[in-house]
């Protein structure tokens, strides 16, 4: 069968720079960094003592107390963006057919904070074993698609898509294929991820992943610069509201860009450190860009995965120059991560919206906080330092990768 076409029809955005779509958006092309002190708990024994959290954020603005209870907060985070999204779809939930809806959401870890203070409370007891009855439905990853579907009525296909910081791109991929062949119409899609916690710094601050320049938080995420140090720690959502073509017309949808391919690779090389040539960088933009059938020279603007950490930078700029040759010299490339941190599992619906705006308005957002040029990461590409760059963005590729070797790429197009 011929696959139908996918758009995108509604945006939702919970960020460590903006509670919503627009302020997202303003955050971006303003320049400004979600890094910060830590608030959530006392970090001041940690190596890092910051990260991107998401600000004013009060659970009981959005959930009756019963519902907080019952959420962790990645699944709270998950809600929110999907009503915003579904609220800028302009989705009437009585007047179209559930069973034609489905979600498929990505987390990398899921209720971490829950686990952690479940472990906490029964270390700090007698022994006796008092958990709570939401213990293991608030940790798990697919709650938060389960939540969603509740909420909302959505019966078609519904599951988590796990595969560290590419889950919410390969859920992405996944919804897309869903209605390319035919088994729904519309798909809720995205990712969320709440792992500023104990556990989380602790535990990446042992992996030495994250920058430790606890003195200038707000400079410390510096993607391509020579004295990057490691990521800064994200957190929030970011949900897609992905339709068939035909369907979204029907209703008259504002489309925002269509989802023109996916591609999907694997280092096959480390657990946590990438492939220094690139390799599956290479593999999975070139799979992308098959997927979507377009030749390298039609790609505008590259949201990078593009970390701060000292090796990863290399390779992917090492994989952009292997797949693109002196296209990429034409191609505006970036990191959103100088300015949010890395979201993790959120990643890569966070990025596709920016992506997806960068087409909308045809601006690309800026990489922050460069300062010194790194001679294994070639000057003459165009990495939109400082400020944002007006120019035409037809299409506009996201990679993601994560520990494991995983690596998901999404490429949008402006709809004609």
């Amino acid at each position: 069968m011929q696959p139908r076409r996918v758009v995108v029809t509604g945006l939702g955005a919970l960020t460590p720079i903006g509670n919503t779509l627009p302020d997202f958006w303003e955050g971006l092309l303003s320049g400004t960094s979600g890094a910060a002190p830590i608030t959530y708990f006392d970090a001041s024994k940690f190596k890092t003592q910051f990260a991107c959290e998401v600000k004013d954020f009060n659970p009981q603005d959005h959930f009756d107390r019963k519902e907080v209870r019952k959420m962790d907060r990645f699944t709270q985070f998950a809600m929110v963006a999907t009503d915003e999204a579904i609220a800028d779809a302009g989705l009437n939930v009585d007047q179209i057919d559930k069973d034609r809806v489905g979600v498929i959401w990505g987390a990398g870890i899921g209720g971490l904070e829950t686990f952690q203070n479940e472990m906490l409370n029964f270390a700090a007891g007698d022994g006796t074993p008092r958990f709570n009855p939401f213990f293991i439905p608030k940790m798990i990853a697919d709650i938060a698609p389960g939540m969603i579907s509740i909420k909302y009525g959505f019966a078609g296909p519904n599951f988590a898509t796990v595969s560290a910081c590419a889950s919410s791109a390969n859920a992405l991929i996944d919804a897309l294929n869903y209605i390319r062949f035919g088994y729904a119409d519309i798909m809720v899609s995205g990712g969320s991820e709440a792992c500023v916690t104990i556990a989380g710094v602790g535990g990446f601050n042992a992996l030495h992943a994250l920058s430790t320049r606890n003195d200038t938080p707000e400079t410390a995420s510096r993607p391509f610069d020579k004295t990057r140090d490691g990521f800064v720690l994200g957190e929030g959502a970011g949900t897609l509201i992905l339709e068939e073509y035909e369907h979204a017309k029907a209703r008259g949808a504002k489309i925002y860009a269509e989802v023109l391919g996916g591609g999907l690779s694997a280092d096959a090389h480390h657990m946590t450190a990438p492939h220094p040539e690139g390799a599956g960088a290479i593999k999975v933009m070139r799979n992308c860009l098959r997927d979507a059938q377009l030749k390298p020279e039609n790609v505008d603007a590259i949201n990078m995965h593009g970390t701060s950490t000292p090796l990863g930078d290399v390779a992917e700029t090492l994989a952009v120059k292997e797949v693109f040759g002196e296209h990429a010299y034409n191609i505006n490339i970036n990191s959103t991560k100088s300015m949010t941190g890395h979201l993790l599992g959120a990643a890569g619906a966070v990025e596709a919206i920016a992506s997806v705006m960068a087409i909308q308005h045809d601006v690309v957002p800026p990489t922050i906080n460069f300062t010194t040029p790194d001679e294994n990461i070639d000057a003459e590409l165009n990495f939109t330092f400082g400020t944002p760059q007006k120019r035409t963005v037809n299409v506009a590729l996201s990679n993601t990768f994560g520990f494991g070797g995983h690596n998901a790429c999404v490429v949008f197009g402006k709809i004609h």
